[in-house]
């Protein structure tokens, strides 16, 4: 059993950056691959950036990619979102997610994800 907790989230201006954190409870958090994914209102939750357990290999939606990245710490059990650049349309409820590691680097589909957290916010303002 993996538990999983977001924070980092918040309200910034359009162009601002914030860091998301997610922390596993368990020592075993270099067994799997984790996965961002964020929920607006009314919206399918959507793939934003996965990470292998090495942490070798990452991966980013086309919405993302350049402004976002991601990384862990396996020593600290945590895996990391940096989002710079902002955009009003990134404003959503962020999670992450683990899979265990003996299937693919990572997954689109949020439903091949085993542990997910609660979530965070993050709200950008135009």
């Amino acid at each position: 059993q993996v538990q999983l907790a977001e924070s980092g989230g918040g309200l910034v201006q359009a162009g601002g950056s914030l860091r998301l954190s997610c922390a596993a409870s368990a020592r075993t958090f270099s067994w799997y691959n984790m996965g961002w994914f964020r929920q607006a209102p009314g919206k399918e939750r959507e793939f934003v950036a996965a990470i292998t357990w090495s942490g070798i290999n990452t991966y980013y939606a086309d919405s993302v990619k350049g402004r976002f990245t991601t990384n862990r710490d396996n020593a600290k059990n945590t895996a990391y979102l940096q989002m710079n650049n902002l955009k009003p349309e990134d404003t959503a409820v962020y999670y992450c997610a683990a899979v265990y590691k003996d299937g693919p680097d990572y997954y689109v589909d949020k439903n091949k994800y085993t542990y997910w957290g609660q979530g965070t916010q993050v709200t950008v303002s135009s």
